[in-house]
Formats: structure tokens, C-alpha cells, sequence
């Protein structure tokens, strides 16, 4: 009853919080219901060992879980948190539907103010269903729109964050990748700055699979194997995406009118699946075979953009701290004191 009520108090903060935002009752209380129904229905990780419903494999990912958050935070520096000691079973399903909006002629997020976290690139629903209505309300405003999914997410500290049951179905390199990722978005999320908040978290995420893969299973192991693989396909798709996201800032930047920016970008989208077409050849991994799968439009590439057109930066940022993840978080977390604009900053940094 107390765990119970805990979590009723939790997501009743979570609504508070949630009704200063700008955006509708609606959303607010679905925000608040879908965190509340996974808090309240996740159990601990020793019960759920105990369930015939998971499958071997499942359960050894799940105990592998512990694992990877202790290797982040006594190797990797990130914050220790109560996270991923319970795990949510009721689903297998990714548990968030993310909404995402551009203007058709420019290269800018269409963003929403939230306390704690500040303006951010995205809505999160639990329900497909009213992401699409969402999603339809902002195409009636000639925008760019998609829905993606998410994973996982970060509630950034203020909810234990359970394991969700489709994380248990993914391969163990995204398992670890995934943890690692939201992790480092409790240990340091700098406020209205989307691109340099997940970039950093891919970078963690990325680079601190390959050293815990590594360190767990053995540098020859296949999986540490996938996981250098892993980083790199991210170098030639990052520097693909970079160079088609120059080539639509160079149109939009134009002279051209509305109508003309629109239809030229149809032709840069064109060429830029031919690319890719033949650039996904020399992958080694199938992480971005997801490319292109849906239309090319602002709103889809900005989101992509948001994880991977910084990625080299970071690592070569990484590569000035001697390879440590710790060092480049404490460097990050005193630059952020200082800069307002943190993509900006690293990019001086890094030319």
C-alpha cells in the first residue's frame, strides 16, 4: 500500500508539473496516467526472475541490467540512481510514441516548454492513437510531421525508471547502448538544449557499450565485435546526414520563395536516398537500415538529426580527454556553466 501511494503522490507531482506547461489538459493527463500505470504495475527485478513468462534469454538480459548500470556508474561516472531495479511486464511494446514538427522551408524543431526540462524538440504520448490526432492537428498547420517511437526514456530522476519488456527483446549491444543512453541523461540534461542532450547520450551510450561489452565478455567476444562495429557505421552515416542537412540549410538559407524551396528540396531528398543507397552497402551493422523507410520531410530528418549529425564532435572531444567518458561528462557539466549554447561551443572546440 505504501509503494501504492507513493506512486499516486508521484504522478500527482508529475500532473502539476506538467499543468504549467502550454500545452492541453489533454496531453497532461495522459502524460500523467501512462507514467503512473508504469510505475504502479512494475515489479521488482527478483520477482520477475521468478516468472515463467520470461523466456531465458530474457532473464539473463535482465540480469545483465544490474550489471551495466554498476559499470556506468563506478566506471563511466554516471549519477547512481534507483533506476532499473523494477521492470515493467505488462507490455512488449515500446512505450512512447514521440511527435515531431518542422516548417517545410527551414531547418528548425518545432518546440514545446516544459518545466525542469525546458523547451524540447517533441511531444511523448503512450497512446498511438492520440499521437496521430496530434500529429494530424500540426499538418493542418503546414508542417512537417512524423511519429516515431522511443525505446525507453529518462524521467531525469524524479521516477525509478523500470526495464520495459521490449528493452529484454532487443539485442544485448542495444540493451546496453539503451541503459547507458538514459543514464547519462539523469547524470547531466542541460535545459532547452535538445541536439547537445542526446548526443552526449549517444556518445555514452555508444562508446560505453563497446568498453562494457569488452570488459565483460572479452575484446574478441562477437558482441564487442558488434558493438565497434556499431561505431563504425555511426562515422559514415553521421557524416551523410551532416552533408544532406548542409545541403537543405544552404537551399532554406536562399533566396528562393516558399513554393520553389519546397519543390528544390524533393530533388536534395532524391539524391540523398540514391546516396544512401549505395553508402549502406559498406555498413557492417543493420542500425540505420531504418533510413528512408518513411518519406523524407524536415521533421524526419531533424529528429534523426537531434542523435547522430553531431556524433563526430563528441568523439573527437572525447579523444582530447584521453578516451574517458567520466572526464568528457565533468568537462561537459563545467562548459554548460558557461555556454549557453552547447552544440555551438563544441563545435568552436572541435574544428
Amino acid at each position: 500500500m505504501k509503494m501504492i501511494m507513493n506512486n499516486i503522490l508521484k504522478a500527482l507531482l508529475l500532473l502539476i508539473l506538467f499543468s504549467h506547461t502550454g500545452c492541453s489538459p489533454a496531453y497532461v493527463l495522459q502524460a500523467a496516467a501512462g507514467q503512473y500505470r508504469l510505475m504502479n504495475h512494475s515489479i521488482p527485478v527478483a520477482e520477475a526472475l521468478q516468472k515463467d513468462s520470461l523466456t531465458p534469454d530474457q532473464k539473463e538480459k535482465l540480469r545483465l541490467t544490474a550489471l551495466i548500470k554498476q559499470f556506468g556508474e563506478q566506471e563511466l561516472g554516471l549519477k547512481q540512481t534507483g533506476n532499473y531495479q523494477t521492470v515493467y511486464l505488462e507490455s512488449n511494446k515500446n512505450p512512447l510514441y514521440v511527435v515531431s514538427a518542422a516548417p517545410k522551408d527551414k531547418l528548425a524543431h518545432k518546440t514545446w516548454w516544459f518545466p525542469v526540462v525546458g523547451h524540447v524538440p517533441y511531444l511523448s504520448y503512450f497512446d498511438l492513437k492520440k499521437a496521430r490526432i496530434k500529429k494530424e492537428k500540426l499538418f493542418k498547420k503546414d508542417l512537417d510531421v512524423i511519429i516515431g517511437t522511443a525505446d525507453a526514456y529518462s524521467t531525469l530522476g524524479w521516477f525509478q525508471d523500470p526495464v520495459t519488456l521490449n528493452l529484454l527483446n532487443d539485442s544485448t549491444v542495444d540493451l546496453v547502448e539503451t541503459i547507458l543512453h538514459e543514464l547519462t541523461h539523469t547524470t547531466l540534461y542541460v535545459k532547452g538544449q535538445g541536439e547537445f542532450n542526446e548526443s552526449l547520450a549517444m556518445l555514452v551510450g555508444r562508446e560505453g557499450a563497446r568498453l562494457f561489452l569488452e570488459t565483460h565478455f572479452g575484446p574478441d567476444h562477437p558482441l564487442s565485435l558488434e558493438a565497434r562495429h556499431i561505431l563504425e557505421d555511426q562515422r559514415l552515416f553521421s557524416a551523410f546526414l551532416d552533408d544532406l542537412l548542409t545541403r537543405l540549410e544552404i537551399l532554406y538559407n536562399g533566396p528562393l520563395a516558399y513554393t520553389e524551396k519546397v519543390n528544390q528540396r524533393e530533388r536534395i531528398f532524391k539524391q540523398a536516398l540514391d546516396d544512401f543507397s549505395r553508402m549502406k552497402t559498406c555498413f557492417k551493422t543493420d542500425q540505420f537500415t531504418y533510413f528512408g523507410h518513411e518519406d523524407l520531410n524536415n521533421a524526419y530528418l531533424l529528429a534523426i538529426g537531434l542523435y547522430h549529425r553531431y556524433f563526430p564532435a563528441f568523439e573527437k572531444l572525447l579523444q582530447q580527454k584521453n578516451g574517458s567518458l567520466a572526464e568528457t561528462i565533468l568537462y561537459f557539466r563545467t562548459l554548460a556553466k558557461e555556454k549557453k549554447d552547447l552544440i555551438a561551443a563544441l563545435t568552436e572546440l572541435t574544428r
